[in-house]
């Protein structure tokens, strides 16, 4: 089920860099061959997978996201960062927040992340129990984006902001 198209951004109180974000909100798994995609919005705290973006080409998989933001219009971008189940960064980590900047450059929006690690896991663990068919990896990608963003809307003021 997709949840309404949101209006943009709106602040909260607190300083520019705590400020909560209310609106609809997109979130990425960002993969070096796929990226998940889901939306969310703030009021009823609740994420959906959306899509998984198929593409290589850096300039392809903007062009779909550019189609999502104006299709959804969110009021910023949630991008999960992967980190060893140590804690250690992740060698994606550094592709991850170079697709957040690239992100946040394009469409002038905030972006936060969300230590994703393990959402693939359970994406696939929450597939197997709902599903009569074999995953496809779209599919486990745009549930894990959804994972993601739930982690976002369950505690917001928990992740990291992208300086600006």
């Amino acid at each position: 089920m997709r949840a309404a198209p949101g209006s943009g951004a709106q602040a909260g109180t607190g300083s520019p860099a705590q400020q909560a974000i209310r609106g609809t909100l997109l979130a990425f798994d960002f993969g070096e061959r796929r990226i998940g995609v889901a939306v969310g919005e703030t009021s009823v705290a609740i994420a959906n997978p959306l899509a998984a973006i198929d593409a290589v080409a850096n300039e392809e998989r903007f062009r779909t996201i550019a189609k999502l933001v104006d299709e959804w219009k969110p009021a910023a971008f949630v991008v999960g960062r992967p980190r060893h189940a140590d804690g250690s960064p992740h060698a994606v980590a550094k592709l991850a927040e170079k697709f957040a900047r690239r992100l946040a450059a394009r469409h002038a929006l905030p972006v936060a992340f969300v230590d994703e690690t393990l959402s693939s896991a359970e994406a696939e663990s929450r597939l197997r129990g709902v599903r009569t068919r074999t995953a496809r990896a779209g599919d486990v990608d745009a549930l894990a984006a959804a994972v993601i963003l739930q982690a976002y809307l369950d505690d917001p003021g928990a992740h990291e902001r992208l300086a600006s």
